[in-house]
């Protein structure tokens, strides 16, 4: 495998982030930092390394194989095998740490703490140390040690039950929105931290829960119970109260159509030939078209006989232009659409003899700074010389010392 190369002039460029975490949720966000530029060093446990790495699907070469779900979420990333049960190891991590500005880990509350390596002890090594955890229920809290998955957040957080269609079992969200909420939340926090110390000298814990992040994302479902007792339930692909705004089917698949108001609604009743609708006085005003039975009554029917007999891309070249009306793509779709590929949201990276990788791209684009996503995730360990030589500044007798002594695989 090829070494990673740094980008030239990225945004967290000079940034060094430690990296202990494993699967997804701290591994996508440290990723992100270092698509942005920082130097992050992946450190795994020699005994049992990233679980991750044996998710399907696989690049093969012979009886080769490499993890792409690990490719994605740990690209640009230098490896370190480091066993922190030892005490060479927490020595090695304290080292490390001195040099470094962010620690990202998502181990259960109380787990660094219990090697002798949780916030307070690293705060005294490295006082400016943006130590950012991020954990099913958070560190504090009479929940926060219980263990917690993707499926436990969306649970707890009220999104499970909110998802799927009426007078039907709730359904969850299709992907792991548990970890990728709290993954975008704690790179906010961290980038929040990391200013903060630059500016003051002082570093902090950054507390991130999963059942936090997805109550966060719940839209109005909080409000709506706390100002009027509503309690949220599954409503299909309808909105709660925005009308129309929903799935509708059309000569070869389905489309969104969201052109709720009054302005989208009557360029809509034009684009499709029926400028009556916009002075009916039965659903002439977007109040009037919110309410259930006028909706389900005239508005709907009136939507669906406009797209029936079109197809997908007959409806975008329509009116795509003009109102929310966009095509539902299955994601073979979305990664050869040629608007995928003008955002650069599909980037390749080359893994010698075992092929290359297409994989999502970064969706923050800076104009003076911009991302760098093209690039390999580490083999275990691969850059343990490296990464201990230029950040910890140990020699070679010193290095193989620790492998003598089990901390260094």
């Amino acid at each position: 495998m090829t070494d990673i190369t740094l980008p030239a002039a990225g945004a967290l460029r000079g940034v060094t982030v430690l990296d202990l975490s494993r699967v997804l949720a701290g591994p996508y966000a440290a990723q992100m930092l270092a698509d942005l530029g920082a130097t992050v060093i992946k450190i795994e446990n020699p005994r049992d390394p990233d679980v991750s790495r044996g998710f399907p699907p696989y690049l093969t070469d012979g009886e080769e194989e490499f993890s792409a779900y690990y490719a994605q979420y740990n690209r640009g990333k230098l490896g370190l095998g480091l066993d922190l049960a030892t005490e060479d190891g927490k020595e090695v991590l304290k080292d490390l740490v001195r040099a470094a500005d962010v620690l990202v880990e998502n181990f259960r509350p109380g787990t660094m703490a219990k090697l002798g390596l949780g916030f307070d002890v690293l705060h005294e090594v490295n006082p400016r140390l943006v130590y950012t955890a991020i954990s099913g229920y958070g560190q504090t809290g009479s929940r926060s040690r219980r263990p917690a998955f993707d499926n436990t957040a969306q649970a707890a957080g009220g999104m499970w039950s909110m998802n799927g269609y009426p007078d039907q079992p709730p359904v969850r969200v299709g992907v792991t929105i548990g970890d990728l909420s709290a993954t975008l939340f704690a790179v906010v926090g961290t980038l929040a931290a990391l200013r903060h110390a630059e500016t003051t000298g002082e570093g902090q814990l950054v507390d991130v829960a999963q059942v936090d992040s997805i109550l966060a994302l719940t839209e109005t479902a909080v409000v709506d119970y706390t100002v009027t007792g509503t309690v949220a339930s599954p409503a299909g692909n309808e909105h709660a109260w925005v009308r129309p705004y929903e799935l509708f089917d059309c000569a070869d698949g389905q489309v969104f159509f969201g052109a709720y108001t009054d302005k989208l609604w009557n360029a809509s009743c034009d684009l499709f030939g029926t400028p009556q609708h916009k002075a009916d006085p039965e659903i002439d005003t977007m109040r009037k078209r919110f309410q259930p039975e006028i909706y389900r009554r005239r508005v709907h029917p009136i939507v669906a006989g406009w797209l029936a007999g079109r197809t997908k891309a007959e409806l975008e070249a329509l009116a795509g232009d003009v109102v929310p009306l966009t095509a539902v793509k299955n994601i073979g779709e979305v990664v050869d659409d040629p608007g995928t590929a003008e955002r650069e949201m599909i980037v390749t990276a080359d893994y010698g003899a075992l092929g290359e990788l297409r994989m999502f791209g970064q969706p923050i684009k800076l104009s003076a700074t911009p991302a760098v996503a093209a690039r390999t995730a580490n083999r275990f360990a691969e850059h343990a010389d490296q990464v201990l030589t230029e950040l910890a500044g140990y020699d070679a007798d010193r290095i193989a010392r620790l492998r003598e002594s089990g901390a260094l695989p």
